[in-house]
C-alpha cells in the first residue's frame, strides 16, 4: 500500500457521465474518464485490507489491492498482469460490471466511499491496450486436441479463450453474424461500444482461435464425433413471457426484441418499417425495473420517446446507501437510479400487469393493479387485498411497451 492515509485524505470521485442534454441524442459511451493522475489518486485508495472483502464479493476472484498499488504506482503493466490473471476479459467488467467488490469494500462500511474498483480496472485495460501490453499469444504449444464452443456469448468467449491457452484447438460456433453475445445485442452501445468486442474478438483470432457464424448447431452424434470435447454455452434464448391477456397485440415487445435490433441498426442492418421496433414519438411501458429495463429506458429516450414509465411488481427498495436486510459486505438490494433513469423516467413499485388493451390489433393501453406484499402467515390478506384493490388503466401507451424478461444485480 504506497499511502496508508490516502482513504482519510482523498475522497471517492467518480468520471460520472457525459450531459444529459448531449448524451440522449447518440449512443456513444455514457461515461467520461478520470485523467491519469486523478486515477492513480483513486487507486492510492485502496487499504490493502487484512481481509479483502472485495476480493471474497468479486465472482471472478480479482485481487484489487494488487493491482490497485501497481496502478498507484503508475506501473500500468504489471497492474494489468495481475488484472488479466484472473479476468480474461476485463475491458467488458470495466464497463458493466455492477461492481460488487465496491459494495464488499471495507471504504464502504466505513464512510461509504468505495475504491472505485470498476472504473481503475477499465482505466488499466485500456492503457495496457494503448501502451502494446496486449499482444496475442503465438506462441501456444498445442496438444493436438479440438474443441467446438458452441455460442459466442461471454461464457463461450471465456470457455474459449481458456482452452486455447491450454493448448486445444478451438472452433466457436454461433448462430447470429457476430460474435458477444448479449454483450452484443442486448447491451446498448451507450453503455459498452461494439469496436470494444471487436478488438478482443481479432485479438482471440490471432491467437488460434477459430470463429463460424451464422450456424445454428444440432448437437449430435455426428456433429461430436468431429471433436474431442463440446462446450455448450448457448445462454438463455428463451425469454420469459408475460402470458396476460392481449400479449399478442401489434406494439408489445420484449426487451431484446428492441434492443438487439437496435444495436444491430446501429451496425448497419436494415429493417423495413413494419419490422422496426422503435420509440420514437410513442409514450413507452417499461414493464420490470432490473438493468435490462433502464437499458430499455435509455433507448428509449434516444429513438425519440415522448415519456418512459417503468412499473415493477416488487416493493420498492430501500433508499439511501445501506440494506438492512443485507448488510455489509453483502450486496445491498438498494434503490438503483441509474445513467438512463437520469434521463427521465416516471418509476412505480408494486404494480401487477394484469391485460394489455388494444383496438384493430394494436395495443392502446395496459390494465395494472396495485398489490401489496404481506407475510404468508395472514391468511386472508390476498383474498382482502383483491377484493378491495381497484384495476386502474395507466395512461394510453400507443406503440411500445418493453418487457423484461432477464433482471440482474
Amino acid at each position: 500500500m504506497g499511502n496508508p492515509k490516502a482513504f482519510l485524505e482523498i475522497h471517492r470521485q467518480e468520471a460520472g457521465y457525459r450531459p444529459i442534454h448531449d448524451r440522449i441524442h447518440d449512443f456513444g459511451e455514457v461515461e467520461q474518464t478520470l485523467s491519469t493522475r486523478e486515477r492513480k489518486l483513486q487507486a492510492s485508495r485502496c487499504m490493502d485490507c487484512g481481509v479483502p472483502f472485495c476480493h471474497w464479493a468479486c465472482p471472478l476472484g480479482n485481487k484489487a489491492p494488487e493491482w490497485n498499488d501497481a496502478l498507484y504506482k503508475g506501473d500500468w503493466e504489471l497492474a494489468y498482469r495481475l488484472l488479466n490473471s484472473t479476468n480474461p476479459f476485463p475491458e467488458f467488467t470495466g464497463r458493466i460490471c455492477p461492481a460488487l467488490c465496491e459494495k464488499a469494500c471495507v471504504l464502504n462500511r466505513f464512510n461509504h466511499e468505495p475504491t472505485t474498483n470498476r472504473e481503475d480496472e477499465c482505466a488499466i485495460t485500456e492503457m495496457a491496450f494503448q501502451e502494446g501490453f496486449i499482444q496475442p499469444k503465438t506462441d501456444i504449444e498445442r496438444n493436438g486436441k479440438k474443441v467446438a464452443v458452441i455460442g459466442a456469448g461471454p461464457a463461450g468467449l471465456a470457455a474459449a479463450n481458456d482452452l486455447n491457452l491450454m493448448g486445444y484447438k478451438v472452433t466457436v460456433f454461433e448462430k447470429n453474424e457476430a460474435a458477444g453475445g448479449l454483450l452484443r445485442y442486448g447491451i446498448p452501445n451507450f453503455k459498452l461500444n461494439k469496436a470494444i468486442i471487436d478488438r478482443r474478438i481479432k485479438l482471440l483470432e490471432a491467437e488460434g482461435i477459430e470463429f463460424k457464424y451464422g450456424e445454428a448447431i444440432e448437437v449430435n452424434d455426428a456433429f461430436a464425433k468431429q471433436f474431442d470435447a463440446v462446450v455448450i454455452s448457448t445462454g438463455t434464448p428463451t425469454a420469459r413471457d408475460l402470458k396476460a391477456p392481449g400479449r399478442e397485440l401489434k406494439g408489445v415487445h420484449f426487451a431484446l426484441e428492441m434492443l438487439s435490433q437496435q444495436n444491430r441498426v446501429l451496425a448497419g442492418m436494415e429493417f423495413s418499417k413494419d419490422e422496426r421496433v422503435t420509440a420514437k414519438g410513442k409514450d413507452v411501458l417499461v414493464i420490470g425495473g432490473g438493468d435490462t429495463g433502464s437499458d430499455c429506458i435509455g433507448t428509449a429516450h434516444r429513438q425519440g420517446c415522448k415519456s418512459v414509465t417503468q412499473i415493477e411488481i416488487m416493493p420498492k427498495p430501500v433508499e439511501g446507501p445501506e440494506d438492512p436486510q443485507n448488510p455489509w459486505p453483502n450486496w445491498p438490494r438498494t434503490l438503483k437510479t441509474t445513467s438512463s433513469h437520469e434521463e427521465g423516467c416516471t418509476r412505480r413499485w408494486n404494480i401487477n400487469t394484469l391485460e394489455f388493451i388494444g383496438k384493430d390489433g394494436k395495443l392502446t393501453g395496459v390494465k395494472v393493479q396495485e398489490i401489496d406484499w404481506k407475510p404468508l402467515s395472514s391468511c386472508f390478506w390476498l383474498w382482502d387485498s383483491l377484493s378491495q384493490s381497484i384495476q386502474n388503466i395507466l395512461r394510453t401507451y400507443s406503440y411500445v411497451v418493453t418487457l423484461l424478461m432477464v433482471q440482474v444485480l
